[in-house]
């Protein structure tokens, strides 16, 4: 498939999807952006499959929603877990048309755009082509993510933000894809775009077991592959895990990142 390698790609994957997802974030984040019951729905960059399953319940009675993914690994572990009547899973590459799939009263796509940097509008208006007249688009993404902590050690700092402009300039990773989502639907046309803005993470005092396993995972894989060359540190890359570790178990940190959620209505016409 044609999609842009995912720089968190790793065994346990679908594992860390699944922990970092909560049902009570879903829930607001949907109602919010009006998903209701009977909708026909897409689940774009399902991942796990968790979300896919939950989104499912909210369009009960009679709703049916289609999990979207490039990878084949993610889509294997979404069918074999979540798949049952009136959830499906298919691997797509949604740079392509999706015509295929059929059209939607309700569009999801939650954590995808910050994986595509330079291609998120025509993400964007490709999903828009399969959306029914009058659908919702949702779109759901942080901003300055991973770069929002206090108590940094100075090469930690520099090495952080070094990553990021490394996964931002090699691997079409958007640390601040969520400012941009409003633009994204109002250069489309949309209308009712209304706009959401909250956190995702706000981390402090004592370093829980999800969280704990969440960023060391981001950490071990996404900084690792990220091509930064760790000159900060003689120990190169294992001196920095190191260090990140240290300073993330410590409860005088403080770490938090912004989300920014978007919907919007296509026209009727």
């Amino acid at each position: 498939m044609g999609t842009t390698h995912y720089i968190m790609e790793h065994d346990e994957e679908a594992l860390r999807l699944d922990l970092k997802t909560g049902s009570e974030d879903l829930n607001r984040q949907a109602l919010w952006a009006g998903i209701r019951p009977g909708m026909r729905v897409a689940d774009v960059g399902c991942g796990s499959g968790k979300t896919t399953e939950f989104l499912h319940k909210l369009v009960q009675p009679h709703g049916t929603i289609v999990g979207i993914d490039a990878s084949e690994t993610r889509i294997g572990h979404a069918t074999a877990h979540y798949g049952k009547q009136g959830i499906e899973f298919v691997r797509k590459d949604f740079y392509q048309p999706l015509v295929d799939l059929g059209t939607f009263d309700f569009i999801w796509v939650r954590f995808v755009l910050e994986y595509h940097r330079s291609k998120s509008l025509d993400i964007v208006d490709n999903l828009s082509n399969i959306l029914n007249p009058g659908g919702i688009l949702c779109l759901i993404d942080l901003d300055h993510n991973c770069l929002n902590h206090y108590g940094l050690p100075p090469r930690l700092e520099l090495a952080i933000f070094g990553i990021m402009d490394a996964l931002e300039k090699m691997h079409d990773f958007d640390p601040f894809t969520g400012r941009k989502l409003y633009s994204f639907l109002y250069d489309l046309g949309f209308e009712d775009i209304t706009v959401d803005m909250g956190y995702h993470h706000l981390i402090y005092g004592t370093l829980n077991n999800v969280d704990a396993y969440n960023w060391t995972r981001k950490v071990e894989v996404a900084a690792r592959n990220s091509g930064y060359p760790f000159h900060e540190y003689e120990g190169g890359f294992g001196e920095f895990l190191e260090e990140f570790k240290r300073f993330f178990a410590d409860p005088r940190r403080f770490t938090y990142t912004p989300l920014i959620a978007c919907r919007g209505r296509k026209p009727l016409t």
